[in-house]
């Protein structure tokens, strides 16, 4: 008779191999991905495409409102830049608005205030008119990046969450893309119509965004800190891999929202705090360890996606590809989109990396490659830059870093900062949380927009880059030293990680051997139940 072997300290495991059914096998059998969670995800994510449409098609647009408007450089880095600013005043705005109205309501407010944007800016007869179109597109910007990642990591099960996540940078790509292909289709009408066709086409997504948000459920986590248990429960049901999952989720999020395990109500009463009341105090006035080191992996991972001026790649691609050359406004459009293409693909790529992985070395690998691809991309358009003659070597070599540069950040610095900002916070901080790292996102990202053309006018465009380069190796040292690995672990487990800026390691090393020893007692626990049904 074979045995059953069992070491409490988990050193040797084994258990008895014959007589197992199927279903003794499917026990550990990884979980498909969940169906519902996965389009849930998706409605939610289309809200980032405002934003991706946006930047893409500012970038071609800009160069025909150049010369209709007859605007200046600085016009143009203001035009393109102060989104990013105005986007902080929605992101302040989701934060409350979603504690107050729910995740799905909130986000239906950011398609709407962008589709008034879009027609604003479409209709736009004046710089200072175009400007105030910026100024509403904004706000709905700002909604939509705020709230789209929050609840993606609300409604995700453990096993996906990182893929999940991972949608609403896919979908600034997709924007991106669709971005790209707008300024090529509408190039060719008449100059005082063209750009606004292009702006004004950005209203059509956000009435799919709004009537498509309207078939989803709501937070299960924000219904919970409403008191509404039995509306939570039915949406964690559908969103979680197993029962056994679902059961779980409901009781630690319970607990964090302080009500007790043992109440089964469909609805009890919960002391309000969703209007963000406390909170900010709880994060700036009395932090606790845990919250300190949460706001500087939050602050610095958002700071540096953006400080490594990928945003100027981007939206001065078509710059960028006339100093490497290209003269011809349908080539350098065309050399966006194939931009926007490798950008798209990319992310893509790591959706499906994200939970196989992990987040730090992803990270590590995306920060190290930009700081080879913009050494690079800077030392050839520097040779470009000091040479009377046309060298094709050079010009191959920036075009090709200009989408190496958009793929390697895509496949790690992308998504992975919104997907760990959202998921390190504890839900009673996580909506405010989150506008904290829009709120730093966007602004270095205007500053860096705002800023590109002078820069590069003052230092020149390959130094530009060098500076960037320079960024990106502090960025790599900042994402090794404090980020924790996260991948696997419940958004309620998150705070026994953080509180140690540099000691962070040793808990990690002790929630590794909890969980081992966790499986491990599960084994033994399976084949003790194996050796009692061969003895009945």
């Amino acid at each position: 008779m074979s045995g059953f072997e069992a070491d409490n300290n988990g050193v040797s495991i084994s258990v008895a191999a014959d007589h197992k059914t199927v279903a003794d096998f499917e026990v550990s059998k990884k979980p498909k991905r969940n169906k519902f969670a996965f389009a849930c995800s998706i409605l939610a994510s289309l809200a980032s495409i405002l934003l991706g449409y946006d930047i893409g098609v500012m970038s071609g647009a800009i160069i025909y409102i150049k010369d209709d408007l007859k605007i200046s450089d600085v016009q143009v880095e203001i035009l393109v830049g102060i989104l990013n600013l105005y986007c902080l005043i929605g992101a302040y705005a989701a934060g409350r608005t979603s504690d107050w109205i729910g995740r799905r309501y909130t986000i239906i407010i950011a398609a709407a205030i962008f589709f008034v944007g879009a027609l604003l800016m479409g209709f736009a007869t004046n710089y200072a008119f175009l400007m105030v179109g910026r100024f509403v597109a904004g706000i709905g910007v700002g909604f939509a990046l705020l709230i789209a990642p929050v609840y993606t990591a609300e409604v995700s099960p453990v096993s996906s969450r990182g893929f999940l996540n991972s949608f609403p940078e896919v979908f600034i790509n997709i924007g991106l893309l669709l971005g790209y292909v707008s300024n090529y289709a509408f190039s060719k009408l008449r100059l005082d119509l063209g750009w606004r066709v292009m702006l004004g086409a950005g209203a059509i997504p956000s009435v799919f965004l709004a009537i498509g948000i309207l078939t989803m459920p709501e937070s299960p986590r924000w219904l919970i800190m409403q008191g509404r248990l039995g509306e939570a429960k039915t949406v964690l049901d559908k969103t979680s891999d197993t029962k056994e999952e679902a059961r779980g989720r409901l009781s630690d999020i319970k607990a964090a929202a302080g009500i007790p395990e043992d109440c089964i109500d469909d609805f009890v009463q919960v002391q309000k705090q969703t209007h963000g009341e406390g909170v900010w105090k709880e994060l700036f006035l009395h932090p606790t360890p845990v919250v300190k080191h949460v706001l500087i992996c939050t602050v610095g991972i958002h700071f540096f996606q953006q400080a490594i001026g990928l945003d100027s790649v981007v939206l001065y691609s078509p710059r960028i590809f006339e100093k490497a050359g290209i003269t011809s406004s349908d080539h350098k459009l065309l050399a966006t989109v194939a931009v926007g293409l490798s950008k798209t693909i990319f992310i893509l790529v790591a959706t499906f990396l994200l939970d196989k992985i992990g987040r730090r070395p992803l990270l590590l690998i995306s920060s190290g490659g930009m700081v080879v691809i913009l050494v690079t991309l800077g030392f050839s358009l520097t040779i470009i830059g000091h040479s009377d003659n046309k060298i094709t070597w050079a010009i191959g070599l920036c075009i090709t870093m200009v989408l190496s540069s958009v793929a390697v950040f895509s496949i790690g610095m992308g998504p992975i900062a919104w997907v760990y900002s959202t998921e390190i916070f504890p839900l009673r901080l996580r909506a405010q949380g989150a506008s904290i790292g829009v709120a730093v996102n966007r602004v270095t990202s205007g500053v860096i927009s705002m800023s590109f053309i002078s820069l590069y006018e003052a230092i020149t465009i390959g130094g530009a880059f060098f500076l960037y380069a320079g960024v990106a190796l502090v960025a790599f040292f900042f994402f090794f030293t404090f980020l924790p690995e996260t991948q696997g672990k419940t958004l309620e487990e998150m705070e026994g990680l953080f509180g140690k800026l540099v000691g962070w390691r040793e808990e990690a090393q002790k929630l590794k051997r909890k969980r081992n020893m966790n499986e491990a007692n599960h084994q033994i626990q399976l084949g003790n139940n194996l050796a009692t049904d061969r003895q009945c």
